[in-house]
């Protein structure tokens, strides 16, 4: 299949790093004009934006704390007055577990981590829906986490969030079906991002955890970029409310754990 998103808008959460990051670069590679959000890393979305700003396209980047309405609405507004619409949302933007057991784990931080992962996911998708009227043809791809399926101990605020996110993916594919809107999680497995950076550090803990996969390797970003890229396009028009595992089986092998 060739892909052609000229005269395409996508909105990439987090996409100053990891996933998010590589799904921008690949639609911008594409022919799709995109938008970065970043949180802290000014730096880090630069650097996308330059390589992306190589299709001759405008792009932009723009600070957004997706726990914040105020910041989601700034977010989409600048949006709109910039390109007038937006065809792709992806919400990448996330951040890990905390690990820590339960009883030891603040009700802050939990509140965080559920913040970030799940309101941020209902605040960006609520704002495209409202932006998104006057077009047809929406895709929103939600970047969850093979925990939203398989849980792990000291995990409980991560798995929540990605929970939380699935079963709004699914109710909200309903809701906007009518809209032409498509909604789909994308759930990896581990990959190479600076979310893993323990398995980049260190080999030998990687060599470990590739084990439990049965690929037997841990995936770069570029891979579930695939599949993002697959679901933002006319070939994927007909899927909707489900969640496409990209892990190397690593999910088949849930009775090993997930870590």
């Amino acid at each position: 299949m060739t892909f052609d998103f000229t005269g395409k808008v996508a909105l990439v959460t987090g996409g100053e790093s990891g996933i998010g990051a590589s799904i921008a670069k690949e639609l911008s590679r594409l022919g799709c004009a995109i938008i970065i959000t970043y949180f802290t890393k000014v730096e880090l979305a630069e650097s996308v934006l330059t390589e992306a700003n190589n299709n001759g396209l405008q792009n932009l980047i723009v600070k957004c704390d997706i726990r914040d309405e105020g910041s989601v609405i700034n977010l989409f507004n600048r949006a709109k007055n910039t390109f007038g619409k937006i065809d792709f949302l992806i919400n990448s933007a996330g951040i890990r577990s905390h690990d820590k057991p339960l009883a030891g784990l603040s009700l802050s931080d939990f509140k965080n981590t559920i913040a970030t992962n799940l309101f941020g996911v209902f605040l960006c998708a609520k704002y495209f829906i409202n932006q998104h009227e006057q077009f047809r043809d929406g895709r929103i791809i939600n970047i969850t986490s093979i925990h939203q399926e398989i849980v792990s101990a000291s995990k409980t605020d991560y798995c929540a969030s990605k929970f939380g996110v699935k079963g709004l993916s699914k109710a909200l594919a309903l809701e906007v079906a009518e809209k032409n809107i498509t909604v789909n999680c994308i759930a990896p497995g581990m990959v190479l991002t600076p979310m893993n950076k323990k398995a980049i550090d260190d080999l030998n803990y990687r060599a470990e955890q590739e084990k439990r996969i049965p690929l037997q390797y841990a995936a770069l970003p570029i891979e579930v970029a695939n599949m993002a890229i697959f679901l933002c396009s006319p070939q994927a028009k007909y899927i909707t409310g489900t969640t496409q595992i990209v892990d190397g089986g690593l999910s088949l092998n849930r009775s090993k754990g997930a870590k």
